[in-house]
């Protein structure tokens, strides 16, 4: 079983930025795939950002240029840095992780990332 805890969000003012961080804990073995999730009220969830175990990464379109996904596998750690917020950006950001030995799929409770002036 894996935990996840999310961390750094918060308020920020249109152009601001943010460092989102999200700690594993738990029996791992080895974490594949992070990521991080957002979901805005009265919208799915989405995919932000991605990383794999090597350091492949993905990105939304709407984030590219902007958000930074980085990973640290000793520490089971999974950061996002999060430059020239939008309004748009506004939601509660999930971390997620997967484990392809097991198929298992875990994520966080979430952080709220509120972009306003």
């Amino acid at each position: 079983q894996v935990q996840l805890v999310e961390s750094g969000g918060g308020l920020v003012q249109p152009g601001g930025s943010l460092r989102l961080s999200c700690a594993a804990s738990g029996s791992i073995f080895r974490i594949d795939n992070m990521a991080w999730y957002r979901q805005a009220p009265g919208k799915q969830r989405e995919l932000v950002a991605g990383i794999t175990f090597g350091g492949s990464t993905n990105y939304a379109d709407s984030v590219k240029g902007r958000f930074t996904i980085s990973r640290d596998n000793a520490k089971n750690t999974v950061n996002l840095t999060m430059n020239s917020l939008k309004l748009e950006d506004t939601a509660a950001y999930y971390c997620y992780a997967r484990v392809l030995e097991t198929d298992a799929h875990y994520w966080g409770r979430g952080t709220q990332v509120t972009v306003s002036s």
